[in-house]
């Protein structure tokens, strides 16, 4: 393969730094990276998966919950869960029930397996949770936060509010 010139190596070293300012670039790569070593944490902990994770713990902490709160909990899609559940009821994780009040709405609760895989897998993922904090200040981790709040409110607005601008704007 022939070696580019130096013309085409300035290039593409531009783009690249353009590229490393670039939000919508980054996420991504972010959010696949974090998803990656939660998963390698996870296994070291006992094999639950990123999602077992997060209901577990959401169902430790809070209590039972329907399955509408897990997803606004977790921000994530109501049909994930969906799909997920069954499996982690299937594992004896979580317990399944009908609301009394409401028939359509599932209330998920914590059972004794999923009690034990928690507690298993929690202080494996308090210690990267840690190593975050000793990479970010308190501070610095409430600033992050109040940018990716601002930053989901722009993501979550209607395309044609941001459309609707004048370019030269």
């Amino acid at each position: 393969m022939k070696q580019p010139s130096e013309r085409q190596a300035e290039r593409i070293r531009q783009r690249r730094a353009r590229e490393q300012q670039n939000l919508f670039s980054r996420l991504p790569a972010t959010y696949a990276a974090s998803r990656l070593q939660g998963q390698r944490v996870l296994q070291r902990a006992g094999g639950l998966s990123v999602v077992e994770w997060r209901v577990l713990w959401d169902l430790y902490e809070a209590g039972p919950m329907t399955i509408r709160d897990l997803a606004e909990i977790q921000r994530t899609d109501h049909s994930q869960l969906s799909r997920a559940l069954p499996a982690m009821h299937k594992k004896q994780f979580v317990t399944m029930t009908r609301d009394s009040i409401d028939g359509r709405q599932v209330v998920v609760a914590l059972a004794e397996a999923g009690r034990i895989a928690y507690e298993t897998a929690a202080p494996v993922m308090k210690q990267r949770r840690d190593a975050l904090k000793e990479e970010f200040s308190d501070a610095e981790i409430a600033t992050f936060v109040d940018f990716l709040d601002r930053l989901e409110n722009l993501l979550r607005r209607p395309v044609d509010t941001i459309l609707e601008r004048d370019p030269a704007e």
